[in-house]
């Protein structure tokens, strides 16, 4: 990748691992449900005056923005609420590959190799770890709601398979519009109607600063560069970047919001990065080692057969 390129996907790095910490921002003085209707309705009341819809039938893009935003951040927002923590729901979220790979499995026929099994095995342990330690930085409400937000994102990334090659950020704005009249009902429902219509009178300018970055500073622009990045490279070279995310969350958590930074996070971010590294890169370094130990080998054999021979 070119250094402009590597610049742009650290910079998607750092906004998605901060969106954690402005989310709990905004959940200080807005519900849930409701935070979710205003992030997505700033994202589709502009936009689809702007953007032309996605070639795709309705109901699939209805189905992805029902599924990746209403379900997802219905379930993320509300886990966070209920007592999980920035910088541990942002670890717990990433366990979304391996809800993908076991969807993908049982809907799409993809076979998950041996290195996902085992980065899956390891991955979870570390949710295991985390719910080990359940009552401090999270509840076990909030860590059920987090791990059900991942597997809705896995469902997500499955039916984003199904869709073929389409303009992220299309897809992104008409999706945000199909999210709103659910999510909207939802909050009607499960919230205090007055509350949520009067939300807006409310607000302090950190609020206001909050919700326009879930908005745009983690929506609009970093889903515009990815797509536009995992459009010029190879997704082996651009989707490690996402192994960082929670690292960079688990830090601006604590420097933003003091979110102690106990052993225990570091054990259970280790073994879910480990994991998702497993899944990423197993393959290449097994490939890697089988590669040198042949050559090793081979220059062993031409040194037996003729000892006068230099590598």
């Amino acid at each position: 990748m070119k250094p402009r390129d590597v610049a742009l996907a650290l910079l998607v790095v750092v906004l998605w691992g901060s969106n954690f910490t402005v989310i709990k921002v905004g959940l200080a003085e807005i519900p849930p449900l409701t935070l979710g209707v205003i992030r997505f309705a700033l994202v589709a009341i502009p936009g689809v005056f702007l953007v032309r819809p996605p070639a795709l039938p309705v109901g699939k893009v209805i189905a992805f923005g029902w599924t990746m935003f209403t379900l997802q951040f219905a379930l993320l927002f509300t886990g966070m609420h209920l007592g999980a923590t920035a910088g541990i729901a942002s670890v717990v979220l990433q366990v979304q590959v391996f809800f993908t790979l076991m969807l993908a499995a049982l809907f799409l026929g993809e076979k998950p190799t041996a290195w996902q099994i085992a980065g899956a095995v390891v991955a979870f342990g570390g949710i295991g770890y985390v719910a080990h330690h359940v009552g401090g930085d999270i509840s076990a409400a909030g860590l059920s709601f987090i791990v059900a937000a991942a597997a809705a994102w896995g469902a997500g990334n499955v039916l984003a398979r199904k869709l073929g090659n389409v303009r992220m950020v299309a897809l992104v704005v008409w999706s945000s519009a199909a999210a709103l009249p659910p999510l909207l009902l939802l909050a009607l429902m499960l919230e205090d109607p007055i509350h949520v219509i009067g939300t807006a009178n409310r607000l302090s300018w950190m609020s206001y600063a909050a919700v326009a970055y879930i908005a745009y500073g983690s929506t609009l622009i970093p889903y515009s560069i990815w797509g536009r990045l995992l459009g010029r490279y190879r997704s082996g070279s651009v989707a490690p970047f996402t192994l960082l995310v929670p690292v960079v969350a688990m830090f601006v958590a604590a420097l933003a919001l003091h979110e102690p930074l106990q052993g225990w996070k570091f054990v259970a971010a280790a073994l879910v990065v480990s994991g998702l590294c497993l899944n990423v890169f197993g393959q290449r370094l097994a490939t890697w080692v089988q590669t040198i130990g042949a050559r090793t080998i081979g220059r062993a054999r031409r040194r037996k057969l003729n000892p006068s021979t230099r590598d």
